[in-house]
């Protein structure tokens, strides 16, 4: 019977220390940023008794992906359960009725801006495939009128317009409920008086075999994370080499801020399925005829100086949205950054201890600086706009693993204007907008004594004359590639005929003229483009 009740009161004892959990604060060692999303690795050491122990492990991320928890333990420890909680008073039962009602009024607050976000960046996808199926084979035989041209127009118009008004609705909805949150989470801390009572806690099952210090590994995604790219485009003069400084705005939400951790960007998405897709049966069946897409029109240009290629005549594309503008505090670490690339993606090993702040604000880091061989030439669409951008032509630009985003354009010591790097392009030679250059002036007038309406019998014959003067007041010669139109049609009621291109490039399907202009410091170069439109003289055109 003693042995019995020694057997029963050691059961009761060990049963009694596994029920007390053991409190300890993880310290961070490492992060690894995705573009959305992050890894969090710590390190923790805790002294455990004989047995089985429930361990609890403060100072993680307010959000993590519960299935990515990973822990590891020394000195013979079985982990046999992780979980996760949002952080609290380290007794439950102290916790108030105030701080319980202010616990839910924060989830339900964080809920409502991850709906928000969720709306906001399903509307900017379907802005970005808006933009990207834009492609149509006008101006052919058998292709569509202009009547469906201009329907087409019309419906694009008016879908990013919705899209483009929704989407700055959205962001100013965000930025509210964020302010909320972060309202909701100052009070939380307060409350609890713990600086880290923002943050979260795991909470381990454990088994020692022996007891004693044990120290502990832990790694686990979370959300409240990302980093996206931005751009310093510097040009000295249109004869120096091309300096693009590859930078990242850093932001994070955890809970816990990042203090002399060792930091590591990465261009990888943890959150995709690593599961091969599975072809099934392909069923065909009937459907209703869809509009055909909008021809692509290439784009050149900045946020505020936009430059547009008018490939087709049809309403041009916005350029991908911009991330955020970049606050203060940068830090310039290129000589510490070291590059790794693999088939999949490309991260970036910072060396130095790094610090951010669980702000929610962005944290500039220079990545890598570039000096790029680049061909420099002005380009012009004086239809569009009267100004001339220089152009700035790179070629082997894939090895620098660019990624989309904004570039800020500093040329001749000034900055001109902002722009945005598409690397994601086919061609093989990469055009960046380096800004407007106010000395190559062009004016485009139209000829009046070379032009007019005339009636022949039932018809109407319109002639329109432009002259294009160039003028180069640099003091070095430009060379400008210049582009005009002239109007196609599919109706054959309609006749365009091409008087005049004055040695132009034409594009006899597109109706785009090309000139390639040699232009001296001091002198003025000059063009014409003429053609006449005949067509019914009871019918009206109303896009001539």
């Amino acid at each position: 019977m003693k042995v019995i009740s020694l057997s029963a009161a050691m059961f009761l004892t060990i049963a009694a220390a596994a029920q007390q959990p053991v409190y300890t604060r993880a310290g961070l060692e490492s992060v690894t940023v995705y573009r959305i999303g992050a890894e969090l690795n710590h390190k923790a050491r805790v002294t455990l008794p004989k047995g089985g122990s429930q361990v609890v492990i403060q100072q993680v991320a307010n959000a993590i992906d519960v299935n990515s928890i990973q822990v590891s333990a020394s000195n013979k420890v079985t982990v046999m359960s992780a979980g996760f909680a949002e952080d609290f008073l380290k007794e439950a039962d102290l916790k108030s009725p105030a701080y319980l009602k202010l616990e839910d009024s924060l989830q339900a607050a964080r809920r409502e801006v991850t709906r928000t976000r969720n709306t906001r960046v399903a509307d900017e996808n379907t802005l970005v495939l808006l933009d990207k199926n834009q492609s149509l084979s006008g101006g052919t035989a058998g292709g569509p009128s202009v009547a469906e041209l201009m329907k087409l127009a019309d419906y694009y118009k008016k879908q990013q317009v919705e899209l483009r008004n929704n989407i700055a609705l959205l962001q100013e909805k965000e930025t509210l409920q964020q302010a909320a949150v972060q309202k909701l989470e100052k009070q939380l801390q307060e409350m609890s008086n713990d600086p880290n009572a923002s943050g979260g806690q795991l909470v381990l099952q454990v088994m020692s075999e022996t007891g004693g210090p044990t120290d502990l590994t832990v790694s686990y995604l979370t959300p409240a994370a990302r980093w996206g790219v931005y751009y310093d485009l510097k040009a000295t003069n249109t004869s120096s080499p091309l300096q693009l400084l590859y930078k990242a705005n850093v932001v994070q939400n955890t809970g816990i801020d990042w203090k002399k951790v060792k930091l590591t960007l990465s261009t990888g998405n943890p959150s995709q399925s690593g599961t091969a897709p599975v072809l099934g049966a392909w069923f065909l069946s009937y459907a209703i005829p869809q509009l055909s897409d909008y021809a692509k029109t290439a784009i050149y240009g900045a946020t505020q100086n936009r430059l547009q290629t008018l490939e087709r005549r049809a309403p041009l594309a916005a350029a991908p949205p911009a991330p955020p503008a970049m606050e203060a505090d940068a830090s310039g670490v290129d000589e510490y950054t070291s590059q790794n690339e693999n088939q999949l993606s490309a991260t970036f090993e910072i060396d130095i201890p790094y610090d951010v702040a669980s702000t929610g604000k962005q944290h500039s880091v220079t990545l890598k600086e570039f000096s790029l061989p680049a061909f420099y030439k002005y380009y012009a669409v004086p239809k569009a706009d009267p100004d001339a951008f220089l152009m700035a032509e790179i070629t082997d630009y894939e090895k620098l693993s660019l990624l989309p985003g904004e570039a800020n354009i500093i040329f001749e010591d000034m900055y001109v204007g902002k722009s945005f790097i598409d690397p994601n392009a086919t061609s093989d030679t990469l055009n960046l907008s380096v800004g407007r250059d106010k000395k190559v002036i062009i004016k485009r007038e139209k000829v009046t004594d070379m032009s007019g309406v005339k009636f022949l019998g039932n018809q109407k014959r319109q002639t329109f004359t432009y002259e294009i003067r160039v003028r180069n007041a640099k003091k070095e010669p430009v060379n400008l590639l210049l582009k005009d139109q002239y109007p196609v049609t599919t109706d054959k009621s309609m006749e365009v005929e091409l008087v005049e291109s004055d040695g132009a490039a034409v594009n006899t399907e597109t109706g785009v003229l090309t000139w390639k202009l040699s232009v001296a410091p001091g002198e003025t170069r000059k063009v014409r483009l003429s053609y006449t439109v005949k067509y019914p003289k009871d019918k009206v055109i109303a896009n001539l």
